[in-house]
Protein backbone atom coordinates (compact mmCIF):
# COMPACT_ATOMS: atom_id res chain seq x y z
CA UNK A 1 0.00 0.00 0.00
CA UNK A 2 1.03 3.96 -1.21
CA UNK A 3 1.54 5.99 2.08
CA UNK A 4 -0.90 8.68 2.22
CA UNK A 5 0.67 11.97 3.15
CA UNK A 6 -1.17 13.78 6.05
CA UNK A 7 -2.32 17.19 5.43
CA UNK A 8 0.36 19.25 8.04
CA UNK A 9 2.96 16.82 8.56
CA UNK A 10 6.06 16.36 6.93
CA UNK A 11 6.54 13.72 4.59
CA UNK A 12 8.14 10.14 5.75
CA UNK A 13 10.53 10.38 2.74
CA UNK A 14 13.86 8.88 4.82
CA UNK A 15 16.09 10.34 1.97
CA UNK A 16 17.44 13.88 2.88
CA UNK A 17 16.95 16.64 0.71
CA UNK A 18 20.76 17.87 -1.42
CA UNK A 19 21.37 21.37 -1.36
CA UNK A 20 21.65 23.15 -4.32
CA UNK A 21 25.15 23.32 -5.30
CA UNK A 22 26.14 26.73 -6.60
CA UNK A 23 27.26 27.37 -10.16
CA UNK A 24 30.75 26.70 -10.91
CA UNK A 25 31.38 30.21 -12.66
CA UNK A 26 29.56 31.86 -10.67
CA UNK A 27 31.76 30.67 -7.45
CA UNK A 28 34.89 30.91 -9.50
CA UNK A 29 34.11 35.06 -9.20
CA UNK A 30 33.33 34.69 -5.59
CA UNK A 31 36.02 35.44 -3.26
CA UNK A 32 35.78 35.81 0.29
CA UNK A 33 36.15 39.31 1.76
CA UNK A 34 38.52 40.08 4.94
CA UNK A 35 37.05 41.41 7.89
CA UNK A 36 36.60 44.91 8.45
CA UNK A 37 39.09 44.92 11.23
CA UNK A 38 41.51 42.73 9.13
CA UNK A 39 41.32 45.33 6.51
CA UNK A 40 41.90 48.20 8.84
CA UNK A 41 45.08 46.52 10.60
CA UNK A 42 46.86 45.90 7.17
CA UNK A 43 46.16 49.09 6.04
CA UNK A 44 47.87 50.69 8.99
CA UNK A 45 50.65 48.69 8.90
CA UNK A 46 51.23 49.65 4.94
CA UNK A 47 50.89 53.07 6.51
CA UNK A 48 53.71 52.62 9.04
CA UNK A 49 56.28 50.56 6.65
CA UNK A 50 55.70 53.48 3.86
CA UNK A 51 56.82 56.38 6.90
CA UNK A 52 59.32 54.04 8.26
CA UNK A 53 60.76 53.34 4.71
CA UNK A 54 61.07 57.17 4.83
CA UNK A 55 62.76 57.42 7.54
CA UNK A 56 65.18 55.01 7.00
CA UNK A 57 65.94 56.40 3.29
CA UNK A 58 68.18 59.08 4.22
CA UNK A 59 69.55 57.00 7.29
CA UNK A 60 71.04 54.21 4.70
CA UNK A 61 72.50 56.91 2.08
CA UNK A 62 74.17 58.46 5.26
CA UNK A 63 75.92 55.34 6.25
CA UNK A 64 76.76 53.79 2.65
CA UNK A 65 77.99 57.32 1.64
CA UNK A 66 80.52 57.87 4.77
CA UNK A 67 82.30 54.82 3.49
CA UNK A 68 82.31 55.89 -0.02
CA UNK A 69 84.79 58.21 -1.26
CA UNK A 70 83.02 59.14 -4.70
CA UNK A 71 79.40 59.84 -3.04
CA UNK A 72 76.42 61.73 -4.53
CA UNK A 73 72.63 61.86 -3.99
CA UNK A 74 71.87 58.04 -5.08
CA UNK A 75 71.73 55.38 -2.63
CA UNK A 76 74.38 53.22 -3.47
CA UNK A 77 76.73 50.39 -2.07
CA UNK A 78 80.20 51.93 -2.36
CA UNK A 79 82.33 49.81 -4.99
CA UNK A 80 85.08 50.19 -2.34
CA UNK A 81 84.31 50.92 1.52
CA UNK A 82 86.82 53.12 3.13
CA UNK A 83 87.19 55.19 6.48
CA UNK A 84 88.94 57.96 4.05
CA UNK A 85 86.15 60.64 4.26
CA UNK A 86 86.16 60.09 8.49
CA UNK A 87 90.04 60.29 8.41
CA UNK A 88 89.31 63.35 6.26
CA UNK A 89 87.18 65.40 8.75
CA UNK A 90 88.62 63.96 11.91
CA UNK A 91 90.75 67.54 12.45
CA UNK A 92 90.46 70.19 15.10
CA UNK A 93 89.65 72.65 12.64
CA UNK A 94 86.90 70.78 10.99
CA UNK A 95 85.28 68.29 13.88
CA UNK A 96 86.84 68.82 17.34
CA UNK A 97 86.96 72.25 17.79
CA UNK A 98 83.19 73.30 16.28
CA UNK A 99 82.10 70.08 18.75
CA UNK A 100 83.59 71.29 21.83
CA UNK A 101 82.10 74.51 20.62
CA UNK A 102 78.43 73.30 20.27
CA UNK A 103 79.24 71.19 23.84
CA UNK A 104 79.76 74.50 25.76
CA UNK A 105 77.23 76.46 23.84
CA UNK A 106 74.80 74.19 24.63
CA UNK A 107 75.12 72.34 27.65
CA UNK A 108 75.64 75.67 29.18
CA UNK A 109 72.31 76.89 27.49
CA UNK A 110 70.62 73.62 28.72
CA UNK A 111 71.26 74.24 32.32
CA UNK A 112 70.11 77.95 32.31
CA UNK A 113 66.88 77.05 30.68
CA UNK A 114 65.86 73.55 32.97
CA UNK A 115 67.14 75.32 35.99
CA UNK A 116 64.85 78.86 35.49
CA UNK A 117 62.03 76.30 33.82
CA UNK A 118 62.12 74.49 37.56
CA UNK A 119 61.93 77.46 39.10
CA UNK A 120 58.94 79.09 37.34
CA UNK A 121 57.62 75.79 36.90
CA UNK A 122 56.83 74.93 41.02
CA UNK A 123 54.91 77.79 41.59
CA UNK A 124 52.19 77.43 38.50
CA UNK A 125 51.90 73.78 39.55
CA UNK A 126 51.66 74.23 43.34
CA UNK A 127 49.58 77.65 43.55
CA UNK A 128 45.92 78.67 42.02
CA UNK A 129 46.25 82.07 40.95
CA UNK A 130 43.13 83.48 38.87
CA UNK A 131 46.07 84.44 35.96
CA UNK A 132 47.41 81.02 35.77
CA UNK A 133 45.64 79.52 33.01
CA UNK A 134 46.26 82.86 30.50
CA UNK A 135 50.06 82.97 31.93
CA UNK A 136 50.02 79.27 30.68
CA UNK A 137 48.62 79.82 27.43
CA UNK A 138 50.69 82.71 26.77
CA UNK A 139 53.40 80.97 27.72
CA UNK A 140 52.55 78.57 25.10
CA UNK A 141 51.71 80.39 22.60
CA UNK A 142 55.50 82.60 22.72
CA UNK A 143 56.94 79.25 21.48
CA UNK A 144 54.86 79.41 17.89
CA UNK A 145 56.49 82.69 17.54
CA UNK A 146 59.56 82.64 14.62
CA UNK A 147 62.59 82.84 15.32
CA UNK A 148 63.31 84.77 12.32
CA UNK A 149 60.48 87.37 13.26
CA UNK A 150 62.34 88.25 16.54
CA UNK A 151 66.17 88.05 15.16
CA UNK A 152 66.56 91.53 13.36
CA UNK A 153 65.83 93.34 17.08
CA UNK A 154 67.77 90.70 18.90
CA UNK A 155 70.62 91.45 16.89
CA UNK A 156 70.41 95.03 17.31
CA UNK A 157 69.77 94.81 20.84
CA UNK A 158 73.14 92.37 21.17
CA UNK A 159 74.81 95.02 19.46
CA UNK A 160 74.06 97.78 21.36
CA UNK A 161 75.06 95.82 24.91
CA UNK A 162 78.24 94.02 23.27
CA UNK A 163 77.16 91.14 23.30
CA UNK A 164 77.43 90.05 19.74
CA UNK A 165 79.72 87.32 18.96
CA UNK A 166 80.07 85.95 22.69
CA UNK A 167 79.53 82.75 23.79
CA UNK A 168 78.15 83.21 26.78
CA UNK A 169 75.36 85.65 24.84
CA UNK A 170 74.66 83.63 22.29
CA UNK A 171 73.90 80.80 25.08
CA UNK A 172 71.76 82.99 26.98
CA UNK A 173 69.72 83.44 23.90
CA UNK A 174 69.73 80.04 23.12
CA UNK A 175 68.21 79.46 26.93
CA UNK A 176 65.29 82.41 26.59
CA UNK A 177 64.18 80.45 23.08
CA UNK A 178 63.60 77.13 24.71
CA UNK A 179 62.44 78.30 28.22
CA UNK A 180 58.46 78.58 27.35
CA UNK A 181 58.11 74.98 26.28
CA UNK A 182 60.47 74.00 29.06
CA UNK A 183 57.80 75.60 31.55
CA UNK A 184 55.13 74.11 29.98
CA UNK A 185 56.26 70.83 30.05
CA UNK A 186 57.96 71.05 33.94
CA UNK A 187 54.60 72.30 34.83
CA UNK A 188 52.33 69.55 33.94
CA UNK A 189 55.78 66.60 34.80
CA UNK A 190 55.67 68.14 38.36
CA UNK A 191 51.71 68.70 38.99
CA UNK A 192 51.94 64.07 39.28
CA UNK A 193 54.43 64.70 42.38
CA UNK A 194 51.87 64.44 45.54
CA UNK A 195 51.59 67.74 47.40
CA UNK A 196 51.42 65.99 50.60
CA UNK A 197 54.92 64.58 50.62
CA UNK A 198 55.96 68.15 50.53
CA UNK A 199 53.41 69.01 53.30
CA UNK A 200 55.40 66.76 55.16
CA UNK A 201 59.08 68.41 54.25
CA UNK A 202 57.72 71.46 55.31
CA UNK A 203 55.95 69.94 58.97
CA UNK A 204 59.66 69.55 59.56
CA UNK A 205 60.76 72.77 58.60
CA UNK A 206 61.99 72.61 55.02
CA UNK A 207 61.78 75.79 53.03
CA UNK A 208 60.04 75.82 49.62
CA UNK A 209 63.54 75.62 47.93
CA UNK A 210 64.68 72.69 49.74
CA UNK A 211 61.18 70.53 49.38
CA UNK A 212 61.66 71.46 45.44
CA UNK A 213 65.93 70.15 45.18
CA UNK A 214 64.89 67.73 47.56
CA UNK A 215 61.29 66.29 47.26
CA UNK A 216 59.88 67.43 44.39
CA UNK A 217 62.82 67.10 41.41
CA UNK A 218 64.14 63.67 42.38
CA UNK A 219 60.37 61.90 42.69
CA UNK A 220 60.16 63.74 39.14
CA UNK A 221 63.11 62.50 37.74
CA UNK A 222 62.41 61.22 34.64
CA UNK A 223 60.39 63.87 33.63
CA UNK A 224 63.18 66.11 34.35
CA UNK A 225 65.42 63.89 32.35
CA UNK A 226 62.71 64.66 29.65
CA UNK A 227 62.73 68.42 29.49
CA UNK A 228 66.70 68.13 29.39
CA UNK A 229 67.18 65.84 26.88
CA UNK A 230 64.24 68.17 24.63
CA UNK A 231 65.49 71.21 25.16
CA UNK A 232 69.56 70.32 24.59
CA UNK A 233 68.34 68.91 21.52
CA UNK A 234 66.58 71.68 20.26
CA UNK A 235 69.79 73.62 20.30
CA UNK A 236 72.20 71.10 19.31
CA UNK A 237 70.55 71.38 16.15
CA UNK A 238 69.93 75.11 16.07
CA UNK A 239 71.42 76.83 13.02
CA UNK A 240 70.54 80.24 12.66
CA UNK A 241 70.74 81.60 15.91
CA UNK A 242 74.61 80.95 16.18
CA UNK A 243 74.91 81.50 12.57
CA UNK A 244 73.42 85.13 13.34
CA UNK A 245 75.10 85.85 16.69
CA UNK A 246 78.96 84.45 16.47
CA UNK A 247 80.83 85.99 13.92
CA UNK A 248 84.76 84.67 14.40
CA UNK A 249 85.23 81.38 12.69
CA UNK A 250 87.08 79.57 16.29
CA UNK A 251 83.54 80.41 18.02
CA UNK A 252 81.19 78.60 15.67
CA UNK A 253 79.75 75.43 16.83
CA UNK A 254 79.31 72.30 14.87
CA UNK A 255 75.98 73.00 13.39
CA UNK A 256 77.56 75.99 11.65
CA UNK A 257 80.70 74.54 10.71
CA UNK A 258 78.82 71.95 8.76
CA UNK A 259 78.03 74.79 6.43
CA UNK A 260 81.95 74.72 5.19
CA UNK A 261 81.04 71.06 2.93
CA UNK A 262 79.04 73.34 0.78
CA UNK A 263 81.11 74.58 -1.51
CA UNK A 264 80.56 77.31 -4.21
CA UNK A 265 79.33 76.58 -7.69
CA UNK A 266 76.56 73.79 -5.98
CA UNK A 267 79.98 71.37 -5.56
CA UNK A 268 79.46 69.28 -2.41
CA UNK A 269 81.91 67.43 -0.68
CA UNK A 270 78.97 63.94 0.34
CA UNK A 271 80.92 61.68 1.09
CA UNK A 272 82.97 63.80 4.12
CA UNK A 273 79.62 66.07 4.73
CA UNK A 274 77.89 62.10 5.68
CA UNK A 275 81.02 61.07 8.01
CA UNK A 276 80.78 64.86 9.51
CA UNK A 277 77.22 64.11 10.17
CA UNK A 278 77.22 60.64 11.88
CA UNK A 279 80.12 62.59 14.02
CA UNK A 280 78.02 65.43 14.62
CA UNK A 281 74.61 62.72 15.62
CA UNK A 282 76.77 61.15 18.11
CA UNK A 283 76.34 62.98 21.30
CA UNK A 284 72.50 63.27 21.15
CA UNK A 285 72.20 59.15 20.24
CA UNK A 286 74.65 58.48 23.44
CA UNK A 287 72.84 61.20 25.39
CA UNK A 288 69.77 58.63 24.60
CA UNK A 289 71.21 55.71 25.13
CA UNK A 290 72.15 56.20 28.68
CA UNK A 291 68.97 57.10 29.90
CA UNK A 292 66.74 55.42 28.25
CA UNK A 293 66.52 52.59 30.62
CA UNK A 294 65.77 55.29 33.33
CA UNK A 295 62.96 57.14 31.26
CA UNK A 296 61.37 53.74 30.44
CA UNK A 297 60.90 53.32 34.30
CA UNK A 298 57.74 55.89 34.82
CA UNK A 299 57.39 57.75 37.89
CA UNK A 300 57.73 55.45 40.72
CA UNK A 301 55.39 57.65 43.41
CA UNK A 302 53.95 53.58 44.31
CA UNK A 303 54.41 53.49 48.31
CA UNK A 304 55.73 57.13 48.61
CA UNK A 305 52.63 58.30 50.28
CA UNK A 306 52.08 55.80 53.82
CA UNK A 307 48.34 55.96 55.04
Amino acid sequence: MSRLAVPGTRSADPRPERPERPDRATAGRRRPRLPRSTRHRLAADAGLLAAATAFAIPLVWLVLSSLDTEATLRVRLPKSPTTDNFSAVLTDEITFTPMLNSLLLCGGATLLAVACAALAAYPLSRFRARFSRPYLLTILFSTCLPITAIMVPVYGLFVQVNLIDTMYGTALFLAATQLPFAIWLMKNFMDGVPKVLEEAAWTDGASWLQTLLRVVLPLMGPGFTVVTIYTFIMMWGNFFVPFMLLLSPEQLPASVSIFTFFGNYGAIAFGELAAFSILYSTPVILLYIMISRRLGGGFALGGAVKG
